[in-house]
């Protein structure tokens, strides 16, 4: 199969890795010449924009930052529903809003393109160790169609729904992630000023009821978890400023169904602060700053 992939950042660029370990030709293209020429040392194929990706492609995949670029990536007159052929089938898997993953899904549609939304957890290491989530909104056929293209990159494939579910579920996963990663910090901050080791306090709250993900496996405090962000400078795996970006798109879906999110809202301004402080291109663990810097 010849899949084509458009944004080579974080995500797509070791997404990209595992495609081609899984033995299938890929097209690529970024705004960023480095990025592709990296991905062509790695065995890719250049192409010269979104629209020759999708004319050269079965299979075309997005990995993108914003919602804005997502449309101008498919919609634009370069983009890929202009270079897209009547077979061909699309998978953004970009975090954004649920309404635009369905506005996208319908001008895929007008042309006879079948879309699906198949949003992303893991972080960077997730996507090198091929151990990705994917949360996929498509019609059943198009979900098993797309399913063995995915497991080449990911653990967890899950059907989530019609087109958008997938998005509802990922600004909620991610939404919870804000939430619990603020909380853990909080906890450690307060443990250390207290007196305890962090090693100590974190081995005892993830041996209890307190654990989660940002508690073991993301802990904020560094040398708690050797592996976190926080213990290699707060290099990121996913940004303070992505981690905003994701949790606006939850509080704004929030408001528009009236649905109160006051957590997810606290969140969002310890978030906000963080990169008024100049932290936003660090990873999103490093909210315990602003706890530290007291």
């Amino acid at each position: 199969m010849r899949v084509g992939f458009v944004g080579l950042g974080n995500m797509g660029a070791p997404m990209v890795a595992n495609l081609l370990k899984a033995g299938l030709t890929v097209n690529v293209f970024d705004i960023n010449p480095a990025a592709v020429a990296a991905a062509v040392a790695g065995g890719a194929v250049a192409a010269g924009s979104a629209k020759d990706v999708a004319a050269q492609s079965e299979l075309v995949m997005t990995a993108l930052p914003s919602p804005r670029l997502v449309k101008q990536v498919y919609l634009a007159q370069d983009g890929i529903l202009a270079g897209a052929g009547k077979d061909t089938v699309l998978v953004d898997c970009s975090t954004i809003d649920p309404h635009t993953a369905r506005e996208l899904v319908d001008a895929a549609a007008a042309r006879g393109l079948k879309m699906a939304d198949a949003p992303i957890s893991g972080g960077s290491m997730g996507a090198k160790a091929a151990t990705l989530t994917f949360m996929v909104g498509a019609d059943a056929d198009l979900f098993a169609q797309i399913e063995p293209v995915l497991k080449t990159m990911g653990k967890n494939v899950i059907h989530c729904g019609e087109p958008g579910s997938g998005q509802v579920v990922k600004i909620c996963n991610n939404l919870l992630l804000a939430i619990s990663m603020t909380g853990t910090s909080e906890v450690m901050a307060l443990g250390v000023r207290l007196g305890v080791d962090p090693k100590v306090l974190a081995g005892a709250i993830n041996v209890s009821s307190g654990r989660c993900f940002s508690s073991d496996t993301m802990n904020p405090w560094p040398g708690v978890s050797p592996d976190a962000p926080a213990s290699h400078g707060y290099a990121p795996g996913g940004t303070a400023e992505i981690m905003l970006k994701d949790v606006n798109l939850a509080v704004d879906a929030a408001r528009e169904v009236k649905q109160p999110v006051i957590l997810g809202a606290v969140s969002q301004q310890l978030y906000q602060m963080l990169i008024a402080r100049g932290w936003g291109d660090k990873d999103l663990s490093a909210i315990i700053q602003l706890y530290r810097d007291q």
